[in-house]
């Protein structure tokens, strides 16, 4: 199966998305179609042995509209290019239908009784109507060719009725005047009508343009070339052309391009953007450069190892612009809404005309037929179509703006929700890797510690034991002791305890608690009593202790421990303080599991924790009528971040956690999870908001408009009036949803 997400031209309102949504899924080897109307794109999901991308191009041609399958970065420009056209085009349209409108609005107000003027303002009229507002006929003919009807129709008819009705009044006034009526003319109202909407839909354009602006920012984070080493000369290319495995120079101040690998110089890269850490982080031979970050003052040559739609930023962007176009659970009720919506719309406006006709024959049929007319005009599906979409993107682009990657819109509304967050330990809550915490000596002399350190290095460099690592990698950070080596004799692994070796006729031993207790048995100086404490106490922290001795004395205490993030705690108070239950899992001894669960406060854990336990603790607290969310960063906590109601993945994590994961924290930070929550209550309290108002809006404004307030008032909602109602409703709701982002 093929997912890919491509964008839509042509689209004018939620029922032309739900046309396109609809032919899409009806395709042959589509598996699932999601159209964004607010984004003009389409999520693809389908088997190509039986489809591709130019077959599904074809069945939305026939439609009547078009779909843009080229791909990478042409993709893109062709959607903006396109973007741009059609936005100058309306604003162009919106401007001169306003001029021509204008006079006619003046006429039509103060000289309604002069008729020779009824001639002027129908050819002021012909080019609002055959001109600027020719998108609203050829749009709505088309519909109802395919047998759908969209807003384009409802715009259409109306305006069409009302301008042959006013043409008819001019070259026929006598039929009236016949009847004892006087025969009023209402291009007003047609060119109003096309010049309010326009202008919605312009003011909509426009707003709409914001709420993508997160993917905008982030493409706008890569450069458009690099220096490329071709050769061994430097030549600089298009980003689209460089190949993994080529040597790219990196200068002072320059964003880099692609990912890849130190080779040669070293520099500090500022990474906030994607790693949210605002100390920039020291590059050396070796280390790791991601696309998007910036160089600072050194400079240096990198090998590319991903390039194209292969790096980091690349997927961001990427897994941004599908959730964008994923559907919330709440928006199905909108679409199945709008889907129907104009037909019924349709239907209402007769009926509409059919009571005005009955209840006052002839003589009230200019007010029956500008009922329908305002039926037509102030019914908008746009705003229902508009009302989910576009708070989803603006809320899945905050979070990404937060260093919250949002894959599925489903989990943004999920979250609000959720009353247990289950986390993992190591790599959640823990920085995932040990590091030593505590470095204790116990000889005060400095020439005695400056001659012994080179052999503990020297010794931990040959030891296999798991925590040597973490204790050289301290020596050379604190003591820079690359160079600080001597020649360690007969080094031998005692079982279970440690090690030990000769150097300078001496013998040196490194191990755990018990060795030392095994060393200093023949010789319990108050050294060695000094030495158990600290280390036993050390030891109850849930520390792992590494003693460093030489003969009968212990000279040193080392600490080792995966430290806990200092944003742990905080972020555990937060999600407490918001009535949220917090568990720990982890496969980590009961020791260290109490010690690290009471020091960032939390009271439910489970030591010694298999997949299996976790998919298992997951399902248990389901039972208990949990909604869970799951944050986990490894292979081991996959299967019970697939079980969970909202599985939430470390960026720092392996990629099977992020693949099963619905959300991904990219700096690994749990601080992000308070804000994740918050901005998944905002945003749905958003779509609530534009629903409400969306529903509300035709529920009062339809029945308005067909003059259920005539037998009381004695008036009627001009359809000028209503085209204004109409335009601003959908302007409302994108503008609503804006507020999300400030």
């Amino acid at each position: 199966m093929i997912k890919k997400n491509y964008p839509v031209s042509g689209m004018s309102c939620a029922a032309c998305a739900a046309g396109v949504e609809k032919g899409l899924n009806a395709q042959p080897g589509v598996k699932k179609a999601v159209v964004n109307f607010a984004d003009n794109s389409v999520n693809l999901e389908f088997d190509d042995t039986v489809t591709d991308s130019l077959k599904l191009k074809q069945s939305v041609q026939q439609l009547g509209y078009d779909m843009i399958i080229e791909e990478g970065e042409s993709a893109a420009k062709i959607k903006e290019e396109q973007r741009e056209s059609a936005y100058r085009k309306l604003r162009d349209r919106t401007i001169l239908a306003w001029i021509f409108s204008m006079p006619i609005m003046v006429i039509s107000m103060f000289f309604m009784h002069h008729h020779y003027l009824n001639i002027p303002m129908m050819l002021l009229s012909l080019p609002v109507l055959a001109i600027f507002g020719r998108n609203f006929y050829v749009n709505g003919f088309k519909a109802v060719m395919r047998g759908s009807a969209n807003m384009d129709t409802l715009v259409a008819l109306s305006t069409a009725i009302a301008f042959l009705f006013s043409v008819f009044n001019t070259f026929f006034p006598h039929y009236w005047t016949e009847r004892g009526i006087e025969p009023m003319v209402y291009y007003e109202a047609a060119t109003m009508i096309i010049a309010f909407v326009l202008l919605g839909k312009f003011l909509e354009e426009r707003a709409k343009g914001n709420t993508s602006s997160a993917i905008k920012k982030l493409m706008g984070l890569q450069p458009k070339s690099a220096i490329v080493l071709r050769e061994g000369q430097p030549v600089e290319v298009l980003i689209s052309q460089i190949a993994a495995g080529e040597l790219i120079i990196v200068k002072p101040g320059e964003k880099i391009p692609v990912d890849g690998i130190v080779k040669s110089g070293d520099s500090y890269v500022n990474e906030s953007m994607i790693t949210g850490e605002p100390i920039a982080a020291h590059k050396r031979v070796g280390d790791t450069v991601l696309a998007g970050t910036i160089n600072q003052k050194g400079s240096f040559v990198f090998e590319a190892t991903k390039v194209g739609g292969e790096t980091l930023l690349a997927q961001i962007i990427r897994t941004v612009r599908e959730a964008q176009g994923s559907k919330a659970p709440v928006q199905r009720i909108a679409d199945k809404i709008a889907s129907v919506f104009v037909p019924v719309v349709i239907s209402i406006a007769l009926l509409t005309f059919v009571i005005w006709m009955l209840a006052g024959g002839d003589q009230l049929f200019a007010k029956g037929l500008l009922s329908a007319i305002s039926v037509l005009v102030i019914a908008c599906p746009c705003a229902l179509g508009l009302a989910t979409p576009t708070a989803l993107m603006v809320g899945i682009g905050k979070g990404a703006q937060q260093h919250i990657l949002i894959k599925d819109a489903s989990a943004l509304e999920q979250m609000r929700r959720v009353n247990a967050v289950v986390l993992d330990k190591t790599g959640t809550i823990t920085e995932g890797r040990p590091v030593v915490t505590d470095w204790s000596w116990l000889t005060q002399d400095l020439d005695e510690q400056q001659r012994y350190l080179p052999v503990l290095f020297s010794m931990e460099e040959v030891s296999e034991h798991p925590l040597a690592s973490a204790i050289t990698e301290y020596i050379k950070q604190e003591y820079g002791s690359s160079e600080n080596r001597v020649k360690v004799n007969n080094f031998r692994t005692v079982s279970g305890l440690g090690a030990e070796a000769d150097y300078d006729d001496e013998k040196f031993w490194l191990g755990s608690i018990r060795m030392m207790n095994t060393q200093v048995a023949a010789n319990a100086s108050e050294i060695a009593l000094k030495a158990t404490s600290l280390a036993e106490r050390l030891s109850g922290e849930g520390k792992s202790i590494a003693v460093f001795g030489k003969g009968y004395v212990p000279l040193l205490i080392i600490a080792v421990s995966d430290k806990i993030k200092e944003s742990s705690v905080a972020a555990v108070s937060k999600l407490k303080e918001m009535g949220i239950e917090v568990h720990m899992l982890t496969g980590d001894n009961q020791k260290n599991a109490s010690y690290v669960a009471a020091k960032v406060g939390i009271t439910h854990f489970k030591a010694g924790a298999l997949p299996q336990d976790k998919d298992n603790y997951v399902v248990e607290l389901q039972s208990q009528g949990k909604i869970v969310a799951m944050a986990g960063d490894g292979i081991n906590d996959s299967q019970a971040l697939s079980r969970a109601n909202v599985s939430i993945a470390m960026g720092k994590g392996t990629d099977i956690a992020m693949d099963v994961a619905m959300m991904t924290l990219i700096t690994s930070d749990i601080s992000l999870l308070p804000k994740a929550f918050d901005l998944s209550k905002r945003t749905v309290r958003l779509i609530k908001q534009n629903l409400f108002w969306a529903f509300i809006y035709n529920l009062i404004g339809i029945p308005v408009a067909a003059g259920v307030l005539y037998p009381f008032t004695g008036t009627l909602l001009s359809p000028m009036i209503a085209a204004a109602a109409m335009a601003f409703s959908s302007v409302s709701v994108v503008l609503n949803s804006l507020r999300l982002s400030r």
